[in-house]
């Protein structure tokens, strides 16, 4: 979704176009595939561009995941009973998983894990704008999974029909699960929006803090997206970023007046001649300043994730210390 180098948009866009000027009878029988609605398979011819691109697009979602793993474990050891907790902890776990499937799809696109991982550690990768947020009380975890992974399967069933085969059936998965965490983040909002004034007015900020970032998880407006439009015509995305985008609102706003809570945008109003919600401008300055780093939580994610990475080194080493030791046994067998 975003740029992982320091070049201009306008140079982006001269390279896309200087690349859709040379077509190849290669690329254009790819393209009549990718119109016929068949999947790419790893084997398959495909150009290089596409095949970028989804490293890039597929490299931010493992990312995503494996960081947005960190404002909810935060709460873990100060969840407010054990059933609160077991549930927390699973679907951690399963944040985790998406990850491992993830990194296992863009693999089969030839690039190695570890650089992947690298790139992540070195600034040099993006993952969604939403995990540089702090979780600051307990109703931020209901916020999240109803609104972060709300917003999460808005974007994501689509993809269950991305071109490329390895990542669409990785999305299968992704998505049930995502399904579920959504409607436990639901059910935790409901059980603090029906409790006390107190639980109520957490919810309510929960909400405050963290609507305008779950709008700005679907990208920038499609005017200035960089990439949807390649994107598209391959259809790695089914849908626009203001597409998916107003899908989620629509969803949403009915869930949040079932709460009994406020969505924190005073310019929102249903127009019956669009049988859609208009919403208020996002505040798409600090959407930037977030991609490029700034967010409140910026460093500490990406430092929280490094050391993580250098704690498990002796389980990476164990592993291949293992995996060594049975290839020594089976080619003396």
């Amino acid at each position: 979704m975003y740029t992982t180098d320091l070049r201009t948009k306008e140079q982006k866009q001269k390279d896309q176009q200087e690349q859709l000027a040379t077509v190849t009878e290669d690329d254009a029988a790819f393209q009549e595939r990718i119109d016929d609605d068949q999947f790419i398979e790893p084997k398959d011819y495909m150009p290089e561009a596409y095949r970028k691109t989804l490293i890039r697009q597929i490299a931010q979602h493992a990312h995503s995941e494996i960081v947005g793993m960190l404002p909810e474990g935060n709460w873990v050891t100060r969840a407010p009973s054990l059933r609160r907790k077991l549930i927390l902890i699973a679907k951690i776990q399963d944040e985790a998983g998406h990850g491992l499937y993830l990194y296992s799809a863009a693999e089969t696109l030839g690039v190695a894990r570890d650089d992947l991982v690298q790139e992540l550690h070195e600034g040099k990768a993006k993952y969604s704008t939403i995990f540089n947020y702090p979780s600051l009380n307990w109703a931020d975890i209901g916020a999240i999974g109803w609104l972060v992974d709300g917003a999460a399967i808005t974007n994501q069933i689509p993809l269950c029909r991305t071109s490329y085969g390895p990542y669409a059936r990785a999305m299968v998965r992704v998505c049930k699960e995502e399904s579920f965490h959504q409607r436990q983040g639901y059910e935790l909002m409901m059980a603090m929006a029906k409790g006390s004034e107190a639980q109520k007015e957490m919810a309510q900020d929960a909400l405050n803090r963290w609507w305008w970032p779950s709008l700005m998880m679907f990208g920038p407006p499609d005017a200035e997206s960089t990439h949807t439009a390649q994107s598209m015509a391959w259809k790695i995305k089914r849908f626009t970023n203001d597409e998916l985008r107003q899908r989620f609102i629509d969803a949403t706003i009915p869930q949040a007046e079932a709460l009994g809570l406020t969505v924190p945008d005073p310019d929102l109003k249903w127009n019956e001649e669009r049988g859609h919600y208009d919403y208020g401008e996002i505040d798409w300055d600090e959407f930037w300043a977030v991609v490029r780093g700034e967010g409140i939580c910026a460093r500490d994610r990406i430092r929280d994730r490094v050391n993580a990475y250098e704690d498990g080194a002796w389980v990476r080493e164990a592993a291949e210390a293992y995996a060594a030791k049975q290839n020594q046994k089976a080619a003396v067998a």
